[in-house]
């Protein structure tokens, strides 16, 4: 029996959707039936172009020939294999070409499903890393205001959105949270890293002294902050939490689900940034997007600390249904050789400072208070309408879908990450609809 295509399903109610105001949404849906490339195409049969990579994750445009093919070959000939005491090759070659575009020090890689299970596994590593040498008084984890860090109870514990924590309880005890880097007044119109606010790494001194250095287990950052608004790292900073962390023996975790997989124009924002952390959280652009798969990259020492006692005994107590999935593993690996292929993080990083050109272009436009950019992400924010924030960034989104391109909000903020294929006339179409778009915003 074939699958039933229609466009419209004559019932919205059933799917609850995520992250979706969804009596607006049910009221006037906005349906995507098919993508190639750069673009959507809606149910009434429109182009829209792509100019957030999905939800930042489709890095390499839709439905690229190589990982269609992958995925249909692997489904034919391995659908499933339990990664618990048994395994099957395609996980570990995946594991190994992951590690060959990864820092220097970083060499071992535990799978997962999402960006939200990375973060939960990697503070769960964290802590039980201390413990396994003996220092199980490291418990407390540091994160910061305004991160993004997936939403399991771990992840927006360290995570620092308002709304992502409020209506959920008492969250995990031990928390606590470094000041976030958005300095507006100083940094506004930034191209690239700001110059102000190095000094806010130093506030990690500060909860040091207040909890002891001996009961922090870890310091879980976004190298540079994506779903909160697009938020760049000061000059400086990474390095001052790298050196401080280092000097308290806490582990120092990169969230990279945003910015893992060629967004900075590097295979990983620790190398943009020549910052190499103890351990990565990534997901999405592993994939392209296509099959849900995260992924924990730790260094040898967190790795061997675990790997004592009778090699019988399991050394984490750990793990997903789904981890190294191998359709999902099948498709990582032609998702890496498409972007090796192609060139594609060269590509990200050779098309920035035409993007940076385009997107600050639009400094001037009514209602636009800031714009900043780094390799191929960029954000706008907007003035909001007092008394009704979100509500011009979120009437911007709609006018820009009926134009005829994807753009994403998070509060009064534009953020933009296309997939690292566009193109030169692209860029313009992107930029110069949002254009039309902010002008005509109220």
């Amino acid at each position: 029996m074939a699958l039933d295509r229609k466009a419209a399903p004559n019932d919205l109610n059933a799917f609850w959707m995520p992250f979706t105001a969804n009596r607006q949404f049910k009221q006037n849906p906005r349906m995507f039936v098919a993508a190639k490339d750069m673009h959507y195409t809606t149910a009434d049969g429109r182009q829209v172009l792509d100019g957030t990579a999905g939800l930042w994750c489709c890095n390499a445009g839709h439905c690229r020939p190589k990982i269609v093919e992958a995925i249909q070959r692997q489904a034919a000939e391995l659908d499933y294999a339990p990664a618990f005491q048994m395994g099957h090759p395609l996980a570990f070659e995946l594991a190994n070409r992951i590690i060959d575009i990864s820092p220097k020090g970083i060499e071992h890689v535990f799978f997962t499903n999402s960006g939200s299970e990375s973060v939960e596994t990697a503070l769960k590593i964290a802590i039980a890393y201390h413990r396994a040498r003996g220092e199980g008084a490291r418990t407390r984890l540091i994160g910061r205001e305004r991160g993004y860090h997936g939403v399991n109870f771990g992840g927006i514990s360290v995570g620092g959105i308002v709304n992502n924590r409020k209506m959920f309880g008492t969250l995990l005890a031990g928390v606590d949270h470094l000041p976030h880097t958005h300095l507006p007044a100083q940094n506004a119109f930034t191209r690239g890293q700001p110059d102000h606010g190095a000094h806010l790494a130093d506030d990690l001194e500060r909860i040091v002294a207040l909890h002891g250095a001996e009961t922090i287990a870890a310091v879980i950052v976004e190298p540079m902050a994506g779903s909160t608004g697009v938020l760049m790292p000061p000059k400086g900073y990474l390095e001052k939490l790298r050196a401080i962390t280092a000097k308290h023996g806490i582990l120092l975790i990169f969230d990279e689900v945003i910015t893992g997989f060629g967004r900075l124009g590097s295979a990983f924002a620790a190398q943009h940034f020549g910052v190499t952390p103890d351990m990565m959280t990534t997901a999405k652009g592993l994939t392209n997007g296509v099959i849900p798969m995260g992924a924990v990259l730790t260094t040898a020492a967190i790795h061997d600390a675990f790997m004592q006692g009778p090699e019988t005994l399991i050394e984490l107590f750990h793990g997903y249904t789904y981890s190294g999935n191998p359709i999902a593993a099948a498709c990582g690996i032609a998702t890496l050789e498409t972007y090796r292929e192609e060139g594609l993080f060269d590509r990200a990083r050779e098309m920035e400072g035409y993007w940076q050109e385009t997107i600050h272009s639009l400094r001037g436009l009514p209602h636009v208070i800031d714009i900043r950019n780094m390799g191929l992400i960029g954000a706008v924010e907007l003035e909001p309408i007092p008394g009704a924030p979100t509500k011009r960034a979120f009437s911007a989104f709609l006018k820009a879908y009926e134009k005829g391109i994807l753009i994403r909000t998070t509060g009064d903020i534009i953020a933009m990450s296309p997939p690292l294929i566009i193109s030169k006339a692209e860029i313009d179409q992107l930029i110069g609809t949002l254009a039309d778009v902010l002008k005509g915003l109220e």
